[in-house]
């Protein structure tokens, strides 16, 4: 995901999404210490969606 889709997205939009991504960290989070987690970069490529749409939402306030 780039920030500029992100810009482009209401507060309430960037809200959901930033849910869905915590969500999906959890779960991943998960997968990992139960061993089941096979490609383990998806956890730094959601860190750096959850950092990219919370500056999107600190630039806006």
């Amino acid at each position: 995901m780039k920030a500029t889709e992100l810009r482009n997205k209401s507060n309430d939009e960037l809200k959901q999404e930033l849910l869905d991504l915590l969500k999906a960290q959890f779960s991943l989070r998960m997968q990992k210490g139960t061993q089941q987690l096979s490609n383990t970069s998806q956890l730094s490529k959601v860190r750096r969606d959850i950092a990219r749409v919370r500056t999107v939402i600190r630039e806006r306030v």
